[in-house]
């Protein structure tokens, strides 16, 4: 079989994630994978048609398909992603139907289940059929563990497709309603006097809808805030995955576009942050991707602390909540309030004001009272990753991360630090090992658990 590999990453053949298709090519040497460099070349793809056009005959001709990838923040690279946009663009998805095709990424795990979901629900909206992802740690396959089991998963890659076995679609196709947005005159405006609010967003001329929602949240706030179109700014690229920054959060790129400076002195410096986007495939534009991505020159440290921030997305995100986690996830391990999302897939003209209206005054007060919302597991298991990665075999890459964790506090939150969870293991926990100890211990259990939290009830003052 003639199987093409679409490499994701930006380092081409130095790609990590690459080697695990490399040890399914010597595995299986009786068929033939034809890696293309998606990421790493995306400016000639995009430029030069026949580049393009020579991709898709390839692809045409093919058996099979392996999206291949690392993952940046919660998804594909920015440049792969605009690949998939050019797909669409230019009308070329007849290519890939019918194909079968499967994802392979590497990460430490920090939402790579999001990015999968967004590669197997583009794979559907193209009616390919998808058959799995594997998606291990980066540096699984020095163990025989790891090997063993992307062995297996080549057996059933290869299996499936030369069975003509069928594969069952899990993201059906989105379906837009017909609804043009006309925002009207705010009834409520927002005082934002010594607070500094930032609009970034993506608009295109056509936009209509993202332009009418980004004219009226404008129109609350006032002149005082600040709108920045991010297609405006000069980015040179995309980020190119060589952790140049984890020393000192020095970027490769600094000095060379407008990116780094501008996300210091407009992003990090705003109280209040105003997102806009539109749907584009199954996540926002390539644009906002890759906007994302260069923002890793921060590396893994939060840098959005008690920031108050409001979504505006125009598209069927009611029929995306792979993308609402995302944006979710994103705030929560940021240490940002998220303080809602407005969709026009949702309500009349009328309410989406209203809605509007409701969050930019919500995002005023929260600011007053210093708001924060206790983190989700989105949050709090994504942190732990990152708190133990860089704990541990990251730290000699990412030493600013490092720093930056024992300064605030991270790594105070390992379990084996705490002197009570110290007295429990060594105390408690032999003892209600006894038989008779443990039987009381479970009769009292529900209500020795309730009772401090009864206690600060009944100590409480307003």
């Amino acid at each position: 079989m003639n199987i093409i590999v679409l490499n994701g990453s930006p380092k081409g053949n130095l790609s990590g994630t690459l080697q695990y298709v490399a040890y399914l090519e010597k595995a299986y040497p009786t068929h033939q994978f034809e890696t293309i460099h998606i990421a790493q070349q995306i400016k000639g793809i995009e430029t030069n048609p026949d580049k393009f056009e020579g991709i898709i005959q390839q692809i045409r001709s093919s058996d099979a398909l392996i999206w291949c990838f690392p993952l940046y923040y919660m998804m594909v690279h920015g440049s792969l992603k605009r690949f998939i946009e050019l797909i669409d663009e230019r009308d070329v998805k007849q290519a890939f139907q019918g194909k079968y095709c499967a994802s392979i990424s590497t990460s430490i795990h920090f939402f790579d289940h999001t990015a999968h979901n967004y590669i197997h629900a583009i794979s559907d909206d193209m009616n390919m059929k998808y058959i799995a992802a594997f998606s291990p740690a980066m540096n699984d396959l020095l163990k025989s563990k790891g090997q063993q089991q992307l062995l297996q998963f080549g057996k059933l890659f290869l299996q499936t497709i030369e069975q003509k076995q069928i594969t069952q679609p899990q993201f059906f196709p989105v379906q837009t309603r017909d609804f043009v947005y006309q925002n009207n005159k705010p009834k409520n405006f927002v005082d934002i006097t010594n607070k500094k609010v930032v609009i970034l967003h993506d608009a295109l001329e056509q936009d209509h809808n993202l332009k009418q929602m980004l004219a009226h949240t404008r129109a609350v706030f006032g002149e005082k805030a600040e709108v920045y179109n991010i297609r405006d700014i000069e980015i040179k690229g995309g980020c190119q995955g060589c952790m140049h920054c984890g020393g000192s959060y020095r970027c490769t790129y600094e000095g060379k576009d407008d990116y780094i400076e501008f996300y210091k002195s407009k992003v990090m410096k705003a109280d209040i942050l105003v997102y806009a986007g539109t749907i584009k495939d199954r996540y926002l534009s390539s644009r906002w991707k890759t906007f994302y991505d260069r923002s890793f020159f921060n590396t893994h440290t939060p840098v959005l602390q008690n920031k108050q921030s409001i979504w505006l997305i125009s598209g069927a995100l009611d029929q995306n909540p792979n993308l609402k986690q995302i944006l979710e996830a994103y705030h929560e391990f940021q240490e940002a309030n998220l303080v809602g999302i407005v969709s026009d897939a949702y309500g009349t003209s009328e309410d989406i004001d209203q809605m509007i209206e409701q969050l930019c005054g919500r995002a005023v007060e929260n600011l007053k009272d210093n708001v924060s919302r206790p983190v989700t597991f989105l949050g709090e298991g994504g942190m732990r990753i990152f708190r133990d990665e860089i704990w541990g075999g990251l730290r000699m890459v990412f030493t600013a991360d490092h720093k930056a964790f024992r300064r605030l506090g991270y790594y105070k939150t390992f379990p084996q630090r705490s002197f009570l969870n110290f007295i429990m293991r060594v105390f408690l926990v032999p003892l209600l090992s006894i038989p008779a100890i443990r039987k009381g211990f479970n009769t009292q259990m529900k209500e020795q658990m309730v009772m401090p939290l009864k206690n600060v009830v009944a100590k409480a003052r307003f």
